[in-house]
């Protein structure tokens, strides 16, 4: 049988070609388009730079899902303002969703000389071109087809462990509060044969784990063009990925409530390397806020599911996302929020205040109407909550032994190495002459409400 040939995923440096820095902001989302438009740029003559002051074109992947994350572009191009005063020729870009949401209103800054969105990457090579000769270069087209599921990312990260895998693009939810389909676009799912490829490829490359990415994993579809019959939901997707190697770890990333059906479940209890842990972000406890949101999905609907998931896999972790303080928000609303995280006991949260977010459906109809007071007062009720609860579960895991992924090593210790079990906990131990890459079993002897701390046992 002929062997499959994969490219090399790493980044080659070569100082004699021009020089590209990219910075990047927001989710993993985010991340893997920074990989994919180096993957573009490399294969049109470009290198990567580590370092801001020898580049030759600076780009900045953008978030725009809060306000912060918008103001922390605005500083940070302030920053390449300064560089670009040393070095006349340098080109600033401004990529991603704030590049879609701001358009060339980000040239008033008299900084950027590129804003391209994010279906708007295959043509970079040509608008840094064309910046030398026709000054400012602008492409934010949204496109209903691009999935760049012909590109092979060139991975940036430094562990060489892990990486993240785009199945899909877009988003069609519509949640009144969220800036992603304006800035994203509608949803599209890739061709199936293009993700297994890029699993394989990363794979052959060393790399042990594999996220599966989405804005909402669930609704993956994919339709054959040529034959409308032949399908693939993600729970067939998911398998496809896990019969690569038992020695690939699969993850994936975000479900959605109203989506998560029982044959993702069974799936992953089927197979031993697809990871026990679901994000599912449950932004409000209170059905009315829910709602309002856009959810389409009640709290009695989210506990179905939560419930459902500990039935098919009773070691699953859970995580969620929740919003403290969206428009018309009672007291008795965030009290429901709070008795619902005690009811479900999640193993962590991403936890945010309510941030108006302009053309947005919350912003054109709702009246963003609890003080920043209440809001941080609100926050801080679900943050101590959440602490102790992650606290109690990781006490759980004390006396457990789990199969751990290394990831390199501890930041506080070269004496130790980190790693994630299969609930996505990080766990710290001993390195005992092991590396970044190798499966270890571990025994959980103390920890924080972030942290297992653990020691290895035999295999």
């Amino acid at each position: 049988m002929k062997q499959e040939q994969y490219r090399n995923v790493k980044p080659v440096f070569d100082t004699h070609k021009p020089q590209v820095f990219i910075e990047t902001y927001g989710c993993q989302m985010n991340v893997n388009d920074s990989e994919v438009v180096l993957s573009i740029l490399q294969d049109a003559g470009y290198s990567l730079c580590n370092e801001m002051t020898n580049a030759d074109i600076i780009l900045i992947n953008t978030c725009s899902i809060r306000d912060n994350a918008e103001q922390r572009v605005l500083g940070r191009l302030e920053v390449f303002r300064q560089e670009k005063k040393k070095k006349k020729r340098l080109v600033i870009g401004v990529l991603g969703c704030m590049a879609e949401r701001m358009k060339d209103s980000l040239f008033e800054t008299n900084t950027v000389d590129i804003v391209a969105g994010p279906d708007a990457y295959r043509d970079l090579p040509k608008l840094i071109a064309a910046v030398a000769s026709d000054g400012r270069q602008i492409n934010t087209i949204l496109s209903h087809e691009e999935t760049y599921a012909d590109i092979s990312p060139v991975r940036m990260d430094s562990n060489g462990v892990s990486a993240y895998i785009s199945i899909m693009r877009g988003c069609n939810n519509v949640c009144s509060y969220c800036v992603v389909p304006y800035t994203r676009g509608a949803e599209r799912s890739r061709d199936p044969q293009s993700i297994i490829r890029e699993a394989k490829e990363l794979f052959s490359n060393g790399y042990k784990e594999v996220n599966l990415l989405g804005q909402n994993v669930d609704s993956y579809l994919w339709v054959d063009r040529d034959n409308p019959t032949k399908t693939v939901n993600f729970a067939q997707l998911l398998e496809l990925v896990a019969l690569i190697s038992p020695q690939l770890r699969v993850r994936f990333s975000t479900s959605h409530p109203k989506d998560m059906g029982n044959g993702v479940l069974y799936t992953m209890a089927m197979y031993s390397n697809i990871c026990n842990h679901i994000h599912l972000p449950v932004q409000s406890g209170s059905t009315v806020m829910l709602d309002r949101m856009n959810r389409k999905y009640t709290r009695e609907g989210y506990l179905e599911r939560i419930a459902k998931i500990r039935e098919i896999l009773p070691d699953c972790a859970i995580t969620t996302d929740v919003i403290a303080g969206f428009c018309g928000e009672t007291q008795e609303d965030h009290d429901q929020t709070i008795s619902l995280f005690k009811e479900v006991r999640f193993d962590g949260a991403f936890m945010f205040m309510y941030s108006e977010r302009p053309n947005t459906k919350a912003a054109r109809q709702f009246k963003d109407d609890v003080s920043v007071e209440v809001k941080t007062a609100r926050l801080t009720e679900i943050i101590d909550l959440q602490n102790e609860i992650s606290l109690e579960r990781n006490r759980e895991s004390i006396g457990k032994i789990y199969e751990v992924l290394i990831e390199g090593t501890s930041k506080r210790s070269a004496d130790e190495m980190v790693g994630r079990n299969q609930q996505n906990k990080m766990c710290v131990f001993a390195a005992e002459g092991h590396h970044a890459g190798e499966y270890v079993m571990v025994e959980v002897t103390s920890c924080s409400s972030a942290t297992l701390h653990a020691k290895i046992v035999e295999n």
